[in-house]
């Protein structure tokens, strides 16, 4: 059962720091909207990141992943890491997409979802005491209720996109 509990509450971390940006950009608009990347280009003459990744989203991500590590009582050391490592998988996932040429809040199934998940929980899973089944069981779980809570959110208006 401790094993379950703690699966989940790592499915609700990750839920809640990759989807704060998501909310935060819906309430607060165009506002503190400012580009990670600066709109610059690669050299390979397409944008860095693209346009949706913004220090706002990572901002919102990092204080998230600070209160949902603290209601459950993880350090804030560790809380905050595992904010950095989600949002370093979900930045590595649009710089790849850029590379692959796909446009910023677009569909890469699996691209969009294990990174966000699978870095946080690798890189802290020892500091977390969870075992490599763990990290597998709940890097599948979070890539399935992504893509149905992205449908949901989009139903409601909160998304852009149904993915």
């Amino acid at each position: 059962m401790e094993q379950l509990q703690q699966e989940m509450i790592l499915l609700v971390w990750l839920m809640g720091v990759n989807g704060a940006p998501i909310l935060l950009a819906k309430l607060a608009g165009k506002r503190f909207n400012y580009p990670i990347d600066f709109n610059k280009l690669f050299f390979d003459g397409k944008p860095i990141l693209g346009s949706s990744k913004t220090f706002r989203g990572l901002f919102s991500a990092l204080l998230m992943s600070i209160l949902i590590g603290n209601i459950f009582t993880v350090p804030l050391l560790i809380s905050l890491l595992f904010g950095i490592l989600s949002m370093a998988g979900d930045l590595t996932s649009s710089f790849i997409k850029r590379r692959l040429g796909l446009p910023p809040s677009s569909m890469a199934l699996g691209l969009d979802q294990i990174p966000e998940s699978l870095f946080p929980l690798l890189g802290c899973k020892a500091l977390l005491g969870i075992s490599m089944e763990q990290v597998v069981f709940v890097v599948l779980v979070f890539f399935v209720m992504e893509l149905v809570l992205s449908w949901i959110l989009f139903l409601f208006k909160i998304r852009k996109t149904p993915y």
